[in-house]
């Protein structure tokens, strides 16, 4: 595994994606999902020039944060939280990808010492086994969430269906970015909606076409 090799393989078809939508350079956060290695592998990939690590689980994700906490890292939990283990992770939490309740966006609210940035999961695939928003949820929300004073909501995320094809997965992402688009021109205070997290290894590509601005990409730093 040529950890260096892989990084500079996924930077550099990440700056093409940019380059082929026609977007500004640097217009896209690349983060690194490290679930599927130890600390130290992630220490050694951090050394290629990485500088935001994403994890799902909030084991794994303190177990990191205690030995990699001192490397100027961004850090993005990224996978669901349940409310009784905000207290645990909160904050060491720079981005929280899976903002899915009322309910969890008030526990966070509660127990942060600091603003963190979230983004809302929305199920725009309406996939049963994904936890989420529907797209006609979203808007509703909004009001039990503008007067909670440590969140930001700095956009959505979504996530396509692991077997989609690619209009399947154009479908999605645009989308996505049309509802990203009519939440930002909402201009409400604590939620700029300026970003859109979406696009793994398979997909991220066209993502990058559609719009996002923070992509999670895992196996394809460990191959």
């Amino acid at each position: 595994m040529d950890l260096q090799k892989n990084k500079d393989q996924v930077f550099a078809a990440v700056e093409n994606a940019i380059r082929t939508a026609n977007r500004p350079e640097n217009s896209v956060s690349i983060v690194a999902v490290t679930k599927y290695v130890d600390s130290s592998t992630t220490k050694e990939l951090i050394k290629t020039g990485i500088s935001h690590i994403g994890e799902n689980r909030v084991d794994k994700f303190l177990e990191k944060y205690q030995e990699l906490k001192d490397e100027g890292l961004t850090w993005h939990l990224i996978g669901t939280l349940q409310r009784r283990k905000v207290k645990d992770i909160i904050n060491y939490v720079d981005y929280f990808h899976a903002l899915d309740s009322v309910k969890l966006a008030e526990e966070i609210n509660k127990r942060a010492t600091h603003i963190v940035k979230c983004f809302l999961q929305v199920n725009v695939s309406g996939e049963e086994s994904k936890h989420g928003f529907a797209i006609e949820e979203v808007e509703a929300t909004l009001k039990s969430l503008e007067n909670l004073e440590r969140i930001q909501i700095v956009g959505i995320m979504t996530m396509a269906p692991i077997d989609a094809s690619e209009d399947e997965l154009k479908n999605i992402f645009q989308t996505t970015h049309n509802l990203q688009q009519k939440l930002q021109s909402k201009q409400i205070a604590n939620m700029p909606f300026s970003d859109i997290s979406m696009g793994m290894s398979q997909d991220y590509a066209l993502a990058i076409q559609h719009g996002s601005t923070f992509v999670r990409i895992g196996s394809s730093f460990f191959k």
